[in-house]
């Protein structure tokens, strides 16, 4: 049976940098019993242990590239390495990306990985989700939940 993950990385507490837990939650209910939903701060090694032993995966996180807030990114890491939006990937520096890499390097990165980068607005802590990210993290939500439909 393939194992398929949902990983929702970012800090709920700092604003827009909570989106990829927010998306988590959100597809929580609606997922079927062979995805796991996993929210995470984004630590590297965290998240190459994560992605160890499953053949699906997607990567929600809070992006920070000069694009306009509420941009979706989608990156899939079979065709392109997140590192080409640079930082962009994600708001925790040594993170998303590096982790990425450093799966692929040990065999260890899922063959379909799917990362979903929202451009944020607002880190600022104790603020709930801008409205373009609020609205990009359900647009995202949707777009995984037709993937995993697609990719059973």
């Amino acid at each position: 049976m393939t194992e398929r993950l949902i990983l929702g990385i970012g800090n709920p507490d700092r604003g827009d940098d909570g989106v990829g837990r927010i998306v988590a939650c959100a597809l929580r209910a609606s997922v079927p019993p062979d995805v796991r939903v996993l929210e995470q701060h984004g630590e590297a090694t965290a998240l190459v242990l994560a992605l160890q032993s499953v053949d699906q995966a997607w990567l929600i996180d809070a992006a920070k590239s000069g694009a306009p807030a509420g941009t979706i990114h989608r990156i899939d890491c079979a065709d392109a390495d997140p590192a080409v939006l640079g930082n962009a990937v994600s708001s925790h520096g040594f993170g998303l990306a590096e982790a990425i890499a450093l799966a692929r390097a040990m065999g260890s990165l899922p063959e379909r990985c799917i990362v979903y980068a929202v451009e944020a607005a607002d880190f600022t802590p104790g603020t709930p989700l801008s409205p373009a990210v609020a609205a990009a993290a359900r647009e995202v939500t949707a777009r995984i939940l037709k993937d995993i439909a697609v990719h059973a």
